[in-house]
Formats: structure tokens, sequence, C-alpha cells
């Protein structure tokens, strides 16, 4: 990936710049490759946002090793120069010979700055050699301000987060999947999750009670998804979204408005404010599906509105919504249920470099429940069976009751790279003929990240990309009063390699406990995905 020039500038000035360049090159001798940092300059925004960068470039032996905003320590470099925010403009490539030069006035504000090289250049590489420099040399350790430092932690597991690198076409408007007209922007960007299932062992009993699971193995398409400023197509979604969707499907389709004192109205079709690891995108999740209690008690997207907006204490969030799908789901409203939810969250404890952060939510969601109610689930792998349901040996599966209320509790700590989670979640059915039955789960994780993995060098970047190795213990219990549906706990171990922000290859390991009817089965699988973002 390449940097460009301002988009503001005539093409045609390239071709006078790089006569400008070569004669530059021409005119003074050439230094051999050496290991050379620069800091403090400044990286032209290409889109003509004005959202510039200042970065330090790491040169080895003649070629572009790193284009970060943190800071490169200068230890094992024969020579750190300080750019004072001149500014970059030529060509960028990691793993190749640069050639560029570093100006002292904005080529965008001063055009004089193009035309006359000699005197604003101060600094000159052409594939990889030094032909201008006079640059001041930086003496370690360095007092300049650089760019953006990240606080190192100490004690217990302390950790400063290594140098990220820049993505070196983060606003090139040229891109295929990008349009920009004078009153609306967008992007088209897709998904693609490809899923690979093996059952690594099932017990007579877990036979007995969800079948031979031998033809549940496999590959699948586990998730298609197109998005375009509008909505998204969902043609092969095996489980991402709620249950018996058709092929086609828009979701989260909704218009937010801003509303009083900074708040957030958001109208359509949209996850409920009520659970933190149904709120957060299943795509960067840790373990490649969401807990066993998250899928069987709370739904994935739902028709309503939202109101939201930040809380009083800092880094605090409140939410509150209204939904009933009665015209998505082609119901009568009288027919369809009515749910009522809010979610509050507050980070008590939170870094400056976010290394140590202490979250805590709690969640509520009340339903008239008019449709009634059936909880079920797999185990936690997409190809698989039911292995609980309150709907077992029922004729339609269907539950009655006056009215569901559900509890949902969160707590989060990251120290470094370790980040522990869990989530409690409790269902209450008002009906006493089934002796008003409560349904409750929980699951406790431990992984690095909140979100997606930051990635220091992707592998297109010369790196290694970035590794994720991930554990959790979920547990769900729907039987309770009248109703049988089932226990079952599952033990998960992961291990995500990404190569790239939107490119990922992993693995999930799981070993599956399931009681019904006090007789106790056990499984196992090892599930591999390969996934890819176009963004």
């Amino acid at each position: 990936m390449r940097i460009r020039i301002a988009t503001r500038l005539e093409k045609q000035l390239l071709a006078f710049v790089a006569f400008l360049f070569i004669g530059l090159v021409q005119a003074q001798e050439a230094v051999e490759p050496r290991d050379i940092l620069i800091r403090n300059a400044t990286l032209l925004d290409p889109g003509g946002t004005g959202a510039d960068r200042m970065v330090s470039l790491l040169i080895r032996n003649g070629k572009l090793e790193l284009v970060t905003e943190d800071t490169i320590p200068g230890e094992g470099v024969e020579e750190v120069v300080n750019a004072n925010a001149g500014f970059i403009i030529g060509n960028l490539e990691i793993g190749n010979p640069p050639s560029f030069m570093v100006l002292s006035q904005d080529p965008r504000e001063n055009f004089q700055a193009l035309l006359d090289t000699k005197t604003y250049a101060s600094f000159a590489m052409h594939d990889g050699k030094v032909v201008k420099n006079t640059l001041v040399q930086v003496l370690e350790p360095e007092e300049e301000v650089q760019p953006r430092e990240r606080p190192r932690e100490s004690g217990w597991l302390a950790y400063t987060p290594p140098p990220l690198a820049v993505p070196l076409s983060y606003t090139d408007t040229s891109k295929w999947n990008r349009w920009e007209t004078k009153y609306v922007s967008g992007i088209f960007i897709a998904g693609l999750v490809l899923d690979r299932i093996n059952w690594l062992s099932q017990d007579a009993n877990s036979e007995s009670q969800v079948g031979d699971l031998s033809p549940f193995e496999g590959g699948e398409i586990r998730g298609l998804r197109v998005d375009t400023i509008f909505g998204a197509t969902n043609a092969f979604d095996n489980g991402f979204n709620e249950e018996g969707l058709d092929d086609f499907s828009w979701f989260d389709w909704r218009l937010d408005v801003p509303f009083i004192a900074n708040t957030v109205l958001s109208i359509g079709k949209q996850k409920e404010p009520i659970s933190g690891e149904r709120v957060q995108s299943m795509i960067f999740n840790h373990m490649q599906e969401r807990t066993a209690v998250a899928d069987a008690l709370m739904p994935s997207r739902n028709v309503g509105i939202v109101w939201n907006g930040a809380g009083s204490l800092p880094y605090s969030t409140w939410a509150v919504g209204v939904f009933n799908d009665w015209f998505d789901a082609d119901q009568d409203f009288d027919d369809s249920a009515t749910q009522y939810i809010g979610r509050a969250t507050w980070a008590p404890l939170r870094t400056d470099d976010d290394s140590s952060l202490l979250h805590l939510g709690i969640g509520y969601r009340y339903s008239d429940a008019k449709e009634g109610f059936r909880f079920r689930t797999e185990p936690e792998f997409n190809k698989a069976p039911l292995y609980v349901d309150t709907g077992f040996d029922l004729p339609t599966g269907v539950l009655s009751a006056d009215n569901l209320q559900t509890w949902n509790a969160e707590l989060s700590w990251r120290r470094g790279p370790l980040w522990l989670a869990s989530e409690y979640t409790r269902t209450s059915a008002e009906n006493s003929d089934l002796a008003n039955p409560s349904f409750d789960g929980y699951w406790i994780g431990a992984s690095g990240t909140f979100g997606s993995v930051p990635i220091a060098r992707t592998v297109y970047q010369g790196g290694k990309g970035a590794w994720e190795v991930t554990a959790r213990w979920s547990t769900i219990d729907l039987s309770d009063g009248l109703v049988e549906g089932g226990e079952m706990d599952i033990a998960s171990l992961g291990a995500n390699w990404w190569l790239t922000p939107i490119f990922s290859v992993g693995l999930n390991y799981r070993y599956i406990w399931n009681t019904r009817l006090g007789v106790e089965g056990t499984s196992s699988g090892l599930n591999g995905r390969l996934l890819l973002l176009l963004e």
C-alpha cells in the first residue's frame, strides 16, 4: 500500500515533482543504505479531510520497516533525526526501498514547496539511499515531543503495547468500494466466514439425548454479509442473526437522530441494549460463537426505538428502548410481544492507555410474553443439534407466560495483556401452572483485548500479525419448576491468528457436559474458521 499525494494537487504535477526529485538525486551523491529513524514527520491525508498524522519512519538496510504514530526506541539504529513536523511526499511501501522527501512547508498551502525542492526539502531518499539530509540528529534519550507516547505500566503484568503500524491507505478515497459526492458519502463492505467442524468424541448418553453427531461434521459458509449505506443482505447467515429468517434479510437498518443533551435516538431494527456480549460485534468476539446463555435467553435483533447517551459519571453510558417486531415478523400488533429494555455501564477504573480497565454493566428486559416463550440452543457450535430446549416433547415447543423478566450483569477487568470478563443472565417466567420457572446461566472468559486485536505489523507490513489465545467456561440451566429443558456446561479453548485487521484464521475446541432428566452425556468438537472482511 502506498501513500498518495493530497488529492487537491493536479495529477500532472506528479510528473513534474518526479522530474525535480530525479534532478535532486542526480545533483547529490547517494549515501549507501543504512538504518535511520525519522521522528516527528507529518503524514499527509490523501483524502484532503485534514486528518494528517504525526508519525515516525523506521528504515533498515535501505527498506521501509515501519510507519507508526507510536514512539520507536532509537536503540540499535545508526541515525535518529527529527523532522520537525515536516511534510512527507513520495512513495512509501512497507518492505521495499522508499523514495520520498520531507518538505519544511505544507505543499497544499505553499505550492512553491513543490517547485523549489532544493530549498524546501530537508530530507530526501531515493530507492532506500539518502540523497539529502539537513535534519538535526537526535541524541538518546530524547527530550523532545514525540509522536503519541504510550504510558509504561509497572508492577504485576507490566505491559507496554508495541508500536502499531499506520495503514498507509487509511483514507484512500480512490478505493473501488468507496464513493463520495457533495451530499452523500458511503462505503460498500462485506464479510465472509467459512467454518469446518469435526466432532471428536461422544459418549452413549449424549447420543441417546441428541442423536449421532457425525452427520453434523463438515464445512459451511458460516456467514456471508454485504453492507451498504442502508442495510445488509444475510443470504448465507447460519445463526449470526436470530432464528427463522429467510435467505434474504435486512438488519441493522436504522436511523440515528441527534436528540436533547447530546443523546441519540436510534429507530429501526437493531440490537437490544441489554448485554455487552450481545451488543459487541460477533465477528470480533474472542470465541467463534456467543455463549449458550446469550443465544438461548436474549434475541439478536429486534425492531424498536433506543434512546442512549453518556452518564453523569466519567466513562459511563445508559440506554433505554421499546421493541415490537410486529410488521417485520408479519404479525398483528395485538398478537406481537412488546419489550421494554434498559442498560447502564460504567468504567470506574481506566488508565490513559487503556492497559488497565474495570467495566461494570447491568441490564433489564421486560416482555409481556404475548407470543409465549421457548428457550433453546446448540452447544456453541453452529453445526450441532439442540442440546437444551424448554420445548422438548411439546407439540409446538412454545410455553405460555403472563410476562418474562430478564436481568443481566456484566463484569470485565483488564490488566496489561490479560482480559477477564463474565456475565450472568436470569429470566423468570410468570406462569403458576409451571411453578413460575426461572432459567439462568453465566460465563467467564479470559483473553487479551476488547473488540478486535490491535496488530502491530500485519503480514503485508513485514510483520507476523497478532496471536490471541482465549479460554471460556459457560453454563446454562433450562430446568426449573415444571420445565425440564436440560442443563449444559461447556469448557472452551481458542486460538486466533490475525494476519491483518481484516483477515484471520482460528480454532475453537469445546468439551460439553449435557444433563437432562438426570442423565449426563459428554461430547467434544473442534471448529476451524477463516474470516475475510472487505472494507
